[in-house]
């Protein structure tokens, strides 16, 4: 039962720094063509996030391998259940990639502005697929002993929405935040005016999730029974706040960590309430996917445990290290992407 819980517990660590180290990805890039109103102000957007993005995503393969490793019939059922949603994760994730390599390949103003459409759908896409797929694993999904009853059309329910323009709104503020860390002159200003603004429409969109989640899901029969539990939504509360407060005075790093907190409280916020669950049935209780019924055997979770131990602090090191190369401010219109 112990290694259960533990790689429960992992599961949801990996999923929040995913969030949290992404998520200012897909923030820039959603705001990339809005900030940015010339060539060397889009340049350096990219070259902002240039040397971290694709070392940021390998959290998101870390988080599918241990779901892989760990958990294997929940990856299966819902790799299967959810397959269409899941495929344009993937092909929206591609075309990030592909954008962010490609669009300075060629000088024409067609190219590069169609590249520009497909790096904001790579960043939009993914971060609203995100929320909508967890929004629907916290409320539960309609499945039984003869499998899942749903369809990609099943999964935009209110409450999957309202989980996507969340994570929407988290990534975009983020970005900005990150942006201002690292732009100079106007574009800091303008990403730090879009921080302060976009903040104003995701706290009552917080609040109304928060409210809602009492209704539409379980989550919060945890922290019934367990009221510490507490302590994890109000210090995402009081990191949101944080964010307004401390880049309303320009002190964007500060507001960025705050940030962080906030997304990463959000995570396990969500991911305690689902304790023991990792999908729910909003069919028949009996039917969802637990740590306990979808794990590996406890010798191969001993395993895993003893490569995390060796491995992930191996992985953090070198991502302090790439971050402390890349920490000072971007110099604008410099050629790298």
């Amino acid at each position: 039962m112990i290694f259960q819980v533990i790689w429960f517990i992992l599961w949801g660590v990996l999923w929040a720094v995913f969030f949290m180290l992404d998520g200012f990805d897909f923030g820039a890039g959603m705001l990339h063509g809005f900030i940015a109103k010339n060539e060397a102000e889009k340049r350096t957007v990219l070259n902002i996030i240039g040397p971290v993005w694709n070392g940021n995503e390998v959290w998101l393969i870390t988080a599918g391998g241990a779901t892989f490793a760990a958990f294997p019939t929940t990856y299966a059922l819902m790799f299967s259940y959810l397959y269409t949603a899941l495929l344009l994760l993937l092909f929206s994730l591609i075309l990030r990639g592909v954008a962010i390599e490609f669009r300075g390949k060629a000088e024409g103003a067609g190219w590069r502005k169609g590249w520009d459409v497909a790096f904001f759908l790579g960043s939009f896409l993914p971060a609203l697929l995100l929320g909508v797929a967890f929004g629907n694993i916290f409320a539960g999904l309609p499945m039984d002993a003869e499998g899942y009853h749903g369809s990609l059309l099943t999964l935009l329910n209110p409450y999957g929405l309202l989980t996507g323009i969340l994570f929407v709104l988290l990534f975009l503020v983020h970005g900005a935040l990150w942006v201002a860390l690292k732009g100079t002159g106007d574009l800091e200003m303008r990403a730090g005016k879009a921080a302060n603004g976009i903040w104003y429409i995701l706290l009552p969109v917080a609040a109304v999730f928060l409210v809602y989640t009492a209704f539409a899901t379980k989550l919060y029969a945890n922290y019934m029974k367990a009221p510490a539990l507490l302590a994890l939504p109000a210090i995402a509360v009081f990191s949101l706040l944080a964010v307004k407060f401390l880049s309303f005075k320009g002190a964007y790093l500060k507001a960025f960590f705050a940030s962080c907190a906030t997304i990463v409280m959000v995570t396990f916020t969500g991911v305690a309430g689902l304790y023991p669950n990792l999908i729910p049935s909003n069919i028949s209780p009996a039917h969802s996917l637990t740590i306990f019924n979808s794990s590996s055997s406890v010798y191969t979770l001993r395993i895993m445990t003893a490569v995390a131990v060796v491995f992930v602090p191996i992985v953090i090191l070198y991502q302090i290290w790439v971050y402390r190369v890349f920490r000072h401010k971007e110099a604008a219109g410099k050629e790298t992407y």
